[in-house]
Parts: structure tokens; sequence; C-alpha cells
């Protein structure tokens, strides 16, 4: 179980504070329920789940070991690129959804360096791949980010260099 004051990755809002876990009654069932708001939202939306939710996927962040294991990942190919746009988006927002940082780091490399190809020809990222890019990197930079005590910038940088680095012909 989570605490209060907590950083975690809940589901499709990214990275949330725990800012209270407190009883709660709906529909006639009294359960604990986690009070989250998200660190990216300025609006202050507030997220009630409960505590034994098991539809949404809560994580603890990442600690400082794996976040390094992380980075060393974009000195690879990520996963294998699929030519039909709809079904590279089922396949990758599946390795999304599994919440497993590395295989979504993987995800990431991949679009990453896709669209630095592109951008090379002229040319841009599908749509659909450089929604699903934007999400998932600002998540997991901003996630590695706190783990390394550095700020999503620097992430950013250190990513895209290593890429440059050991770019694959």
């Amino acid at each position: 179980m989570f605490q209060i004051g907590d950083l975690i990755i809940y589901s499709a809002h990214g990275i949330c504070r725990i800012d209270d876990i407190c009883e709660k009654t709906v529909s006639g069932i009294t359960r604990q329920y986690y009070v989250l708001h998200p660190e990216a939202d300025q609006h202050q939306l507030t997220i009630s789940t409960p505590v034994d939710n098991k539809k949404v996927v809560m994580l603890e962040l990442i600690h400082e070991d794996e976040a390094y294991e992380i980075l060393e990942l974009f000195k690879y190919p990520g996963i294998k690129w699929n030519d039909n746009a709809n079904l590279r988006f089922h396949i990758y927002s599946e390795v999304v959804n599994t919440g497993d940082r590395k295989d979504i780091a993987k995800v990431v490399n991949t679009l990453l360096r896709g669209k630095m190809e592109a951008a090379l020809h002229d040319r841009k990222l599908h749509e659909r791949d450089l929604k699903l890019l934007q999400t998932t990197k600002d998540t997991l930079f901003k996630e590695l980010s706190i783990s390394l005590d550095t700020s999503f910038e620097e992430i950013n940088e250190i990513v895209i260099k290593v890429i440059r680095e050991n770019k694959i012909s």
C-alpha cells in the first residue's frame, strides 16, 4: 500500500502525488480510497480511486539504479518497427500499457529513432506515433528525472545524445 506523499505512476494520468488515504462510501460500499493529484496538472484535478482497484495501473516510481539501466537501453535499437501504422500503434500501445518501464523505453527509443529518421528525409512520423511518443516520453522522462534528481530537459538531452552516438545504419 502506498503512503500519503508518495509519487506514483497512475494509469494515463502519469505521475501523481498521493494527497490522502481515506474512507469513502460509493453506492453503499465503504472502502479505502487514494486521493491523487497529477503532478503535471495546473487545474488541480483530483482523482479518487479505491486502494484495491485492480482495473488501473498504479506503480511505484523506479529507483536510481533502474533509471540508469533504462538510459542504457537507448544505446541499442528499440523494438521491431512495423510498417503497418495501425498494427504498430496497437502493438506499441499494448507494450506501454504493461507498465514495464524497460519495455516502454524501447517503444520510446523506436519512435524517437523513427522521428529522427523521418526528419532526415523531410518527412514526419505518423500522427498517432507522434502522440504516443509524446505522452509516453513525457511520463517516462519525468519519472527518470525524479529518480535521478535532474530535469526533464537533461534526460531528454542525454537520450538524444545517446541515440545519435549509437545510431544504427
